[in-house]
């Protein structure tokens, strides 16, 4: 369970998949476009050939679609009328879709627009770790993935260590000591995220973050995301008290994800030092039109982003039982987060200095 080679979201395409199960995700990159159109109008600078006749984009924690292509288009669509306005030749775009070896990209490319504008690469590895050839990349996006951890903080599962988080999937409920250890393991891989990217992007290139994350001075008990996981675990302990399920396997296992607030994400950045902020806002609530089909929707969002996780650890067997019970919980918890969802729009730019370093 410390392991980052079991984070994979649900593949294929079918009806738990998250190709079928990811819609608030797609709501925020929505959202997002009008902000990665106006940072690309104010920092991309057209390239003038020879020195460079390719585009690159790079899409972390791609999955398996249809998010990472709407995405790209996003952004490849705003460079495309940024050198149109400046009278340059539009380059060739290469786009590279990065996630771990297990993600399913069978799915992803079978499913890859047609009449896409663009060359496309699979690059499987953790965005952990370094990627790409030095000085590669005019733009990396990653959206909903940075909350993912490489590892889990070793002391909760120790059973020795005051932090044993015993009885808990996350750290809500758990108690400071859990959360700051969550904390502190968040902080170490977003700056080691910084480090790899500050060696793989261009001299004024950029990173695009869309992330689900907590008001600054909002408890991680009002977190939705959290306090949603923290029902998933209930829901693996009821399993346990029936006897389906151990107990000792509920205490060894824990969702390796930290969701930050701004000011926490902002001292990591300045404490790297290696790019400045130049964009960090808030986007719109997601709306639900039908709200009687929250619970269903939630329930399959969550089970797309933890069911290889669960399945791991517990045997596919558990799957639909746990998740049945999870969704008769959802209503609960929706009461108590309903229209706190906090997702987060950052643009960071690479600093001459750090590149030249």
């Amino acid at each position: 369970m410390d392991s980052i080679n079991v984070i994979a979201m649900a593949g294929g395409d079918g009806i738990q998949s998250y190709t079928n199960n990811s819609s608030f995700q797609k709501m925020a990159i929505g959202y997002a476009k009008s902000l990665i159109q106006k940072s690309i109008v104010e920092y991309i600078q057209p390239m003038n050939p020879p020195t460079s006749v390719t585009f690159r984009v790079a899409d972390l924690g791609c999955s398996v679609g249809p998010n990472t292509f709407i995405a790209v288009d996003n952004i490849l669509e705003a460079v495309k009328l940024k050198y149109l306005n400046t009278n340059h030749e539009i380059p060739d775009f290469q786009v590279y879709f990065s996630d771990h070896a297990i993600n399913d990209f069978n799915t992803l490319f079978k499913s890859l627009p047609p009449n896409r504008e663009y060359y496309a690469s699979g690059v499987p590895g953790s965005f952990h770790t370094r990627l790409f050839p030095r000085a590669s990349l005019h733009i990396v996006h990653c959206s909903y993935s940075i909350h993912w951890l490489s590892q889990l903080p070793r002391e909760i599962t120790d059973k020795n260590s005051r932090v044993w988080n015993k009885g808990k999937i996350h750290y809500v409920g758990a108690g400071e000591e859990v959360i700051n250890a969550y904390s502190r393991q968040h902080a170490i891989d977003f700056s080691k995220f910084l480090d790899v990217r500050a060696q793989e992007i261009v001299p004024g290139g950029l990173i695009m973050l869309i992330l689900p994350a907590r008001p600054n001075g909002v408890p991680h008990s009002q977190d939705p995301f959290p306090v949603l996981l923290e029902q998933l675990g209930e829901c693996l302990m009821d399993l346990a008290r029936k006897g389906v399920i151990d107990e000792e396997k509920v205490d060894a296992f824990n969702v390796p994800c930290y969701f930050s607030s701004p000011q926490e994400l902002e001292q990591v950045i300045n404490q790297n030092g290696r790019f400045n902020i130049e964009m960090m806002e808030s986007l719109p609530k997601i709306k639900v039109p039908n709200i009687s089909s929250i619970p269903q929707r939630v329930c399959g969002t969550i089970r797309a982003v933890t069911e290889e996780l669960i399945k791991e650890h517990f045997g596919r067997e558990i799957l639909d039982e746990v998740f049945g019970l999870f969704q008769e919980k959802i209503v609960k918890a929706l009461e108590h987060i309903r229209g706190s969802d906090f997702n987060l729009f950052m643009l960071l730019k690479l600093k001459e200095e750090t590149y030249l370093d």
